[in-house]
């Protein structure tokens, strides 16, 4: 089966695509995969007629090994299409997976794993290779709702954190500029200091700066004021119709007063102002259902499967790694692919 493999070199292809497919989000745009910079981007290209399944993914050398693996860049990614899916539509699917297939024997790819979208609905084409795996729920806004009614829905403790944040004078001002990035970075690194973050998400001011000036999408920048001193900011990106919270980050010192409350109501009356129709908050820390998710879950009541889509393409060689890196087992890992842990030993059926 013929199919076409996309690079950032691509751009203006990769971007064509995205404009036809049903749903996207900037996950999935080329420019947000430059601005990872990340291993080796791509884009996946099955086309039939006019029609096309396309998939972004980022392919890993596997080390000490002549082969490679496949994963998502940071964000809900997964397929997107320009066709709506149903039963009636196998024969498609069936020569889109062959195509898919072929491309991983000829890359040498062992394994894939990639974090799904939750508000696209992919499952017809991740059914066809692999399946998804529940990772948990995310929680989401519907921006259909009017203001009064969404925040009916507000859990009384963040309903009385945005009152009181109001009262004493905290302020939000738009700073989705150069010299806002600068205002923003050591609040940020700040907090992921706090969480104990890896350092792969210690993002620096070229990369926020470079999601502020992207054309594929729009980022918004907002920073909480109080007495004239930044003390939270999140990052927003708006895409199509969907809003993502990206990034939001507290300054340790105003904490207790939890002013990313304040972002969250606010960037859902920008939101309905520019028409979208889906806030998406995002879940906990790995689809946890953990304090993060209760902070989250405070804003709605919608929440959202998170699915993985996890597929060993090569079980033989799969195993081989595993053993090749001679780690303990640890029962019940959920980690994936097993052989990029770094303490488990759990061998997959070879077909």
């Amino acid at each position: 089966m013929e199919y076409t493999v996309l690079t950032p070199i691509d751009s203006d292809q990769w971007h064509y695509y995205l404009r036809k497919a049903n749903a996207f989000d900037f996950y999935h745009s080329c420019q947000y995969h430059a601005i990872e910079n990340s291993d080796e981007p791509l884009l996946f290209l099955y086309e039939c007629g006019e029609d096309f399944v396309a998939i972004p993914l980022i392919k890993r050398a596997i080390e000490d090994s002549c082969y490679f693996d496949l994963t998502s860049a940071y964000g809900y990614v997964g397929p997107i299409s320009n066709r709506t899916f149903n039963d009636g539509d196998s024969a498609f699917l069936d020569n889109m997976r062959e195509a898919f297939l072929e491309f991983m024997d000829h890359e040498r790819i062992v394994s894939l794993f990639s974090r799904l979208h939750p508000i696209i609905n992919q499952d017809q084409i991740i059914n066809k290779i692999g399946g998804s795996y529940c990772n948990g729920q995310t929680v989401a806004i519907d921006l259909d709702l009017p203001i009064d009614e969404q925040r009916k829905v507000y859990r009384r403790d963040h309903s009385r954190a945005i009152k009181i944040l109001h009262e004493k004078g905290f302020y939000i001002k738009n700073e989705s500029t150069s010299s806002g990035v600068e205002t923003f970075v050591p609040i940020y690194h700040e907090n992921m200091r706090r969480v104990n973050a890896s350092e792969t998400y210690f993002f620096d001011e070229t990369y926020f700066n470079n999601l502020l000036s992207a054309k594929e999408f729009s980022v918004y920048l907002l920073l909480v004021y109080y007495e004239d001193v930044a003390v939270a900011g999140g990052i927003f990106s708006f895409t199509r119709d969907i809003v993502q919270v990206h990034l939001l980050s507290t300054a340790t010192e105003y904490l207790r007063y939890s002013p990313t409350k304040m972002l969250i109501d606010e960037i859902s009356q920008i939101a309905r102002k520019r028409n979208m129709r889906y806030l998406h908050l995002g879940g906990g820390f790995g689809g946890k259902n953990d304090s993060l998710f209760a902070w989250k879950a405070g804003f709605s009541d919608w929440h959202l499967n998170f699915n993985t889509w996890r597929y060993i393409h090569n079980p033989k060689v799969y195993n081989e790694l595993i053993e090749a890196n001679q780690l303990d087992q640890v029962p019940n890992t959920d980690f994936f692919p097993l052989y990029r842990s770094t303490s488990s030993k759990k061998l997959v059926p070879q077909s």
